[in-house]
């Protein structure tokens, strides 16, 4: 291994399906490897973009589907190929983090790990490199696991919390509890104590004290991965193996919420999960009539608060009447519903996989 290369790493966690963005989201060609925000780029472009300002290239790796390995290497084609990794099947994000802990490990076994989930929007990239920054030098001084968390913003029952113990002015604090998607009250409660912030799912870790972590929590995902030769022809066939045994389980759940060494960050980063149509169309440019547009081949009467998405460019696309919609065409669906709905798609995607034939439009 070459001496000079850096000890900082990045993970991108990019496994998801992403079905509340259907149809433009399909099994196929998932949310994070779509122009969503209708700028030019997809979200994993814009994740790997920024990050790579603070990483170099060698030291990115790509957690993935095996299905979507190949998009992965289309999209971030100057990524070495042996740093997109393929997942034989979905085992929530416990069993991706310690793959990856463990092939980097395997390469520098002092390594600080940056995670990032592939498909999120941070518009404030020069304060998020200052705190991924902040993260790596507190990671390889002491034996802490750093989280970013975002000041909320409202009650929001989609995000997960996290509480820390306020103190004297500080650049972070220790954790002291996480709580998953609460209810509007709990959440409304949180808002008003001021020592909750969300949690982005951005961790920074280094490779000896997670690995500590996961031997304490998680001892028999530990001795599965451990059966394994890492980053030699030996690796997939026995991560084929040993996938189907392995625990289904968050990284939250399974070490966070129990360790007693967990600090956050707090970083006003202008973060989104970009979880719903919704969040996109509060994130993306607005026209004159508060429309959310992705063509110049759109027209609007008596529209306005819309979101509106053709995928195909040589299309016209004429809207008249509607008011806060969502409104997605592609080459083999269309989806027009409130926008108030948008928590709804996902029952749609699973109707739709209840009729005959209905599989090959999700």
């Amino acid at each position: 291994m070459n001496s000079q290369r850096s000890k900082n790493y990045c993970v991108i966690m990019a496994g998801g399906i992403g079905s509340r963005f259907w149809p433009l989201s399909t099994k196929k060609y998932p949310k994070q490897f779509q122009d969503i925000l209708g700028i030019g780029i997809t979200m994993i472009q814009q994740t790997y973009n920024r990050i790579s300002e603070v990483i170099p290239d060698e030291n990115i790796f790509v957690i993935t589907n095996k299905e979507y390995t190949d998009l992965c290497k289309e999209q971030l084609p100057t990524l070495p190929q042996d740093n997109i990794v393929g997942e034989p099947m979905m085992k929530n994000t416990s069993a991706c983090n310690l793959y990856m802990i463990d092939k980097i490990a395997d390469l520098d076994p002092d390594a600080n790990i940056i995670v990032l989930p592939a498909d999120h929007l941070i518009l404030n990239e020069s304060r998020f490199a200052e705190k991924i920054n902040l993260a790596l030098q507190l990671s390889s001084a002491y034996e802490y696991l750093i989280t970013l968390g975002i000041t909320p913003t409202r009650p929001d029952t989609g995000y997960g919390y996290i509480q820390y113990i306020p103190g004297k002015k500080e650049d972070f604090y220790k954790v002291k509890t996480f709580t998953e998607k609460p209810s509007l009250e709990l959440a409304t409660t949180f808002l008003e104590s001021g020592d909750f912030l969300w949690n982005a799912g951005i961790f920074v870790w280094n490779v000896k004290t997670i690995l500590k972590a996961f031997r304490k929590y998680l001892p028999e995902m530990v001795k599965l991965f451990k059966s394994c030769e890492f980053n030699t022809e030996r690796e997939d066939e026995c991560i084929e193996l040993i996938y189907p045994k392995l625990q289904k389980i968050s990284i939250d759940n399974g070490i966070l919420e129990k360790a007693d060494n967990v600090y956050v960050i707090p970083a006003d980063l202008g973060w989104s999960d970009l979880g719903t149509w919704t969040s996109v169309y509060e994130n993306t440019a607005k026209n004159e009539e508060n429309n959310a547009v992705n063509s110049k081949n759109i027209l609007t009467y008596q529209s306005k608060g819309n979101i509106i998405r053709i995928k195909n460019k040589n299309k016209v696309a004429v809207i008249d009447g509607l008011e806060n919609y969502i409104i997605v065409d592609t080459d083999r669906a269309l989806l027009i519903c409130p926008r108030d709905n948008d928590q709804l798609i996902k029952e749609y995607v699973n109707d739709l996989k209840g009729m005959r034939k209905g599989e090959k439009f999700i």
